[in-house]
């Protein structure tokens, strides 16, 4: 469906939940207070509705946290309950949060009052989920208004195009036939007819036409110029499939300079507001880190100091976002000249491009102990705080490493290096180098503020344990 109807439906998701959450939570407060309990539990207006609002928050939140709405109208029955499922019982953590933090006295949370909010709201947001399909499209066939659209073009592309139209007739799209250079049929699931371009005034001035859309190769657009002016006079939507260039891993959309509007090709996230959320978590994270780790990372520096010749914190310069050059921090775990030792270790590595042996030789007596369990990489806090890093992504390459990239791995400068990242939690070290550029890329093609919790979450053990590393 078009990308305006999938918001539509986003927000009907959206507002259902508001209902259905606002449902369960007075069945549970009703059924609670008919539960002949030893312990009365009772709210004031005041009280429930400012706890009603926060459940309501917090489920809304959460589904669109976890793009739990994004997939709700073509998902599996099982990807529901369980999508479901989790809202409801983090909804009731929430809930549960809430009511702590803001100390309702002199009312207490009834615990059996939570567990029936969650259970009601999981068995109301499922039976609507579940038929939700169905439920929009009759919505939209009883009160909604059908858009009708043309296609330009006759051959495999409109043809596709074609059938993701006819796959949408439930949000309302009915696609009305094709135009083209001679007159015709084209068969899909019906048959649809085409018409001679010549024809299109005609046509718009005898049906209704709300847009068309151009499927035709790159080459045909510029002979269609008189085409696009006729739509634009009549005031006729266009829209052109772009498919046609080469961009396998961009996502595609308009932005403007000024007055001038640019077909912009984005290979890596761009969504501003959730980077900008990812940033935020970034510097809370890494500042409560940073503060609760500081007496640690002072004994340590002062370990390190002890027991080699030489400074506590390994500086090197590494590349950031799109290759920005940065000053990278760690503890230092290795001899005080072990780069110019590199060299004559060279023949040990293990990797393609990077350069990781197994039991270093360089490694100091503690060395090995900070890498095992990655308390070298935390000064990359510090990092992190400045902007250099994040929380999570691809890890930062020295420059000479960068500098042996093929053309396609490059693209993994495109996202802010991080401390962890996918290919940690997969086995770190031992992984080959081109698994770890292809693990990155599939970081950066599915990046989404869930995953990098997901990540951060899963390194935990992973570093506790020391797997994967040496």
């Amino acid at each position: 469906m078009f990308s305006r109807h999938y918001r539509t439906v986003k927000a009907v998701f959206g507002f259902t939940d508001v209902i259905l959450t606002s449902l369960a939570f007075i069945l549970a407060y009703e059924t609670r207070a008919r539960l002949h309990f030893q312990q009365v539990f009772y709210l004031d207006f005041r009280a429930a509705v400012l706890l009603l609002t926060i459940s309501v928050l917090c489920w809304i939140g959460i589904g669109y946290w976890f793009n739990i709405y994004e997939k709700l109208d073509s998902a599996h029955s099982r990807v529901v309950l369980r999508d479901t499922f989790r809202q409801c019982a983090l909804g009731a953590v929430c809930v549960v949060v809430a009511e702590y933090t803001l100390r309702l006295e002199p009312y207490e949370l009834s615990r059996p009052f939570v567990a029936l909010f969650a259970l009601y709201a999981w068995i109301l947001l499922c039976l609507f989920r579940i038929n939700a399909a169905r439920v929009i499209g009759a919505v939209r066939r009883r009160f909604g208004t059908a858009h009708f659209v043309m296609v330009v073009g006759s051959g495999e592309r409109a043809r596709h195009l074609g059938e993701a139209l006819e796959k949408s007739s439930d949000y309302g799209i009915r696609l009305i036939g094709f135009l083209d250079e001679e007159p015709g049929q084209v068969k899909l699931s019906r048959t649809y007819e085409q018409y001679p371009l010549s024809r299109l005034r005609e046509l718009l001035r005898r049906h209704v036409i709300d847009e068309i859309i151009f499927a035709v190769d790159s080459q045909r657009l510029g002979e269609m110029e008189e085409v696009f002016l006729l739509c634009d006079e009549d005031g006729v939507r266009t829209r052109v499939v772009v498919d046609f260039f080469p961009h396998v891993n961009s996502e595609v959309y308009l932005d403007r300079l000024g007055a001038t509007p640019l077909l912009t090709f984005s290979a890596a996230p761009h969504d501003e507001v959730r980077l900008l959320l990812k940033r935020v978590m970034d510097v809370l994270l890494a500042t409560a880190a940073l503060a609760l780790l500081s007496p640690f990372m002072f004994l340590i520096a002062l370990l390190i100091r002890l027991t080699t010749p030489g400074p506590a914190i390994f500086r090197q310069v590494r590349c950031g976002l799109n290759g920005r050059r940065f000053v990278f921090y760690k503890f230092r775990s290795m001899c005080d000249n072990a780069e110019e030792l590199k060299s004559s270790l060279m023949y040990l590595n293990r990797k393609s491009t990077a350069f990781k042996i197994p039991n270093d030789p360089r490694l100091t007596a503690i060395g090995g102990f900070l890498r095992k369990f990655s308390i070298d990489e935390w000064p990359q806090l510090w990092n992190v705080l400045k902007g250099d890093m994040s929380l999570v992504g691809p890890r930062p390459a020295v420059p000479e490493e960068v500098e042996l990239y093929q053309t396609w791995q490059r693209r993994r400068l495109r996202m802010r290096p991080g401390l962890t990242c996918l290919w940690a939690l997969a086995g770190r070290d031992k992984l080959d180098f081109d698994t770890w550029m292809k693990m990155d890329m599939q970081y950066i093609d599915t990046w989404s503020l869930t995953l990098d919790w997901n990540i951060l979450l899963r390194t935990i053990p992973r570093v506790l344990t020391g797997r994967g590393a040496y």
